[in-house]
């Protein structure tokens, strides 16, 4: 068991748990100063909603998803459920003062957006557009649910300002009969401050685990603390090495869209000005401009994928969950780009199927593409002139994102961002090479680690219980207020994301709907969930709860029972 403390330790804590338990509801968010790692120079413009959500998230395989971390309906009621992270979640800083223009993103039209946090009405991030659950095409939207009000919360922050730590026998009391239950299978877990990171309490803690999904976790603090969080990926064409070629040029955003703008949504629902993913269209008509402006009116087009590394197939690759990883694709690669399946079909060649729906938009603009594109038989030359580019969301908003809805393709796009910045080859093992060494220079214990993608869909990664808290407590620290994305893409309990339908009535766990944020993670008999939670002094815990059970189990037993185990902690103070 891990050692805890003495119960004679009452003071409240160090600045972090308040302003962690604050932001853990109130959805405030800190993103990192000025400056774009990805592509430094200004954006000419180009910008439009991205894909629908559910993008081949968890779950073994396709045909496991009625029991995956989505199953049955688990988009939720809007994946930051009324405002949950406020105006404009990304604070002011979110668009920065770097390279891409005084806080100003390019639109479609090519006009300019103010980054002003507070016009983005509700909530932002991952998930997009505020609260209400999202119905198929042809059938009436139900009510939303309200997300709960952050005053009514915040209270319980306040309360008791000279609370304790938990104690371990306090807190072995509290779990003792939900951690009883059969049918968690072989269980670990951890519960620590976020304080400061000490851990109150485990079993099993310093073993290492299959962590699933929860492998995000580590890729996205790895990442934040690697590039600024106000850092866009982007897509650009350049004129080719020789006269009447024109080069497409990937930048490692899987959200850039086909789709127009008032067919795209996010969580379900449109996307805001500040989640609205790049427009293959917008590039496409950038790039026909620029062509006539010059007189040409035929290319040959080629594509540049030479940003990664290495072989772009996931060992576990199914054509569902996640596609072939390349810098280059459209709609995360999904055959049916307004699919909202958990672990849609996906195209066989992402990179081609892009480049041929931007001949086809060049096509509609007057330009005629000369032959099918091809790859390119050398990178893009540094030098060659931008005849057009778009630019993602911020990177804080990515991760915001891929954490809500536990988004495989965009989780491995973005340790690949983390391996550039790293100096390691922009491959699965680079990425996993880069956030190991990251997290090891950030001081979390790395004993027992072991990665081999971004997303957690490798079988073979190993995270203890104990490492997973620490994660969580850097989030929270006051110390490190660019990985704050971390907590706010957290999917709320009973209301966002792949906690969307969990914590709900008949689990045993409804009382802490809306008072649990973590990320789940889920693979055939690996069960998940790894988050921040206010216990009932108002202090902030992180906790991770790791379960393996015989495959056949179902899931959404072992879930409840996970559910149960952390509800606990928000009924006691556990001294």
């Amino acid at each position: 068991m891990g050692a805890g403390v003495g119960a004679g330790r009452r003071c409240r804590g160090t600045a972090a748990g308040l302003f962690g338990a604050a932001l853990l509801m109130a959805g405030t968010v800190l993103t990192s100063g000025g400056g774009a790692y990805a592509q430094p120079s200004p954006p000419l413009g180009g910008h439009s909603a991205g894909p629908g959500d559910g993008d081949g998230r968890e779950g073994d395989q396709k045909g496991d998803h009625g029991k995956g971390d989505h199953g049955k309906g688990d988009h939720g009621k809007g994946d930051h459920g009324n405002g949950d992270h406020g105006n404009g979640d990304h604070g002011n800083g979110d668009h920065g003062n770097g390279d891409h223009g005084n806080g100003k993103r390019s639109g479609a039209d090519g006009s300019q957006h103010p980054a002003d946090p507070a016009a983005a009405s509700g909530p932002t991030g991952a998930a997009g557009a505020a609260g209400g659950a999202s119905a198929p095409s042809g059938s009436a939207s139900p009510v939303a649910r309200p997300a709960p009000a952050a005053a009514a919360v915040l209270a319980s922050v306040e309360a008791g300002p000279a609370a304790g730590l938990p104690t371990t026998q306090g807190l072995r009391q509290a779990l003792a009969a939900a951690l009883a239950d059969r049918n968690l299978g072989t269980v670990t877990f951890a519960v620590a401050d976020a304080a400061g990171g000490q851990l109150l309490y485990g079993s099993g803690e310093n073993t290492p685990a299959t962590p699933a999904s929860t492998t995000k976790l580590a890729t996205s603090i790895a990442a934040l603390s690697l590039i600024p969080g106000d850092t866009r990926l982007t897509t650009r064409v350049v004129k080719g090495a020789t006269p009447g070629e024109i080069t497409l040029v990937g930048g490692g955003d899987p959200t850039l869209t086909a789709l127009p703008a008032d067919q795209v949504r996010i969580g379900g629902l449109p996307a805001d000005a500040d989640t609205a993913p790049a427009s293959l269209d917008a590039l496409a008509r950038q790039t026909a401009a620029a062509l006539k402006a010059a007189g040409i009116t035929t290319v040959k087009l080629d594509y540049d994928l030479s940003l990664y590394a290495g072989n772009p197939q996931h060992k576990n690759y199914d054509a569902a969950n996640i596609p072939l990883v390349v810098p280059l694709m459209v709609d995360e690669g999904k055959a049916d780009p307004k699919s909202r399946e958990d672990a849609p079909a996906r195209v066989a060649d992402p990179a081609g199927a892009a480049a041929d729906g931007f001949a086809a938009l060049l096509k509609a603009q007057g330009i005629t593409v000369d032959g099918r594109a091809k790859p390119s038989a050398a990178p893009a030359a540094a030098t060659a002139p931008v005849l057009g580019r778009v630019d993602s969301p911020t990177l804080a908003r990515l991760v915001d994102r891929l954490l809500t809805t536990s988004d495989n393709t965009l989780a491995e796009a973005v340790a690949r961002q983390a391996a550039l910045a790293a100096h390691q080859p922009a491959s699965f093992e680079g990425a996993a090479t880069a956030v190991k060494q990251e997290l090891t220079r950030l001081g979390v214990p790395m004993t027992g680690v072991v990665l081999n993608d971004g997303s957690g869909r490798h079988t073979d990664n190993a995270i203890p219980p104990a490492v997973l808290v620490q994660l969580l407590a850097l989030a929270a620290s006051d110390q490190h207020p660019t990985l704050r994305p971390v907590l706010t893409g957290l999917p709320i309990a009973g209301f966002t994301g792949t906690l969307g339908k969990r914590f709900g009535a008949g689990s045993g766990a409804a009382d802490a709907a809306g008072l649990v944020r973590a990320k789940t993670g889920s693979l055939r008999g690996v069960n998940t969930l790894a988050g921040t939670v206010v216990d009932a002094d108002g202090r902030l815990l992180t906790f991770a709860v790791m379960t393996r059970t015989p495959a056949d189990a179902d899931a959404d037993t072992v879930r409840a029972a996970m559910d149960r185990i952390v509800a606990r902690l928000i009924t006691c103070g556990c001294h």
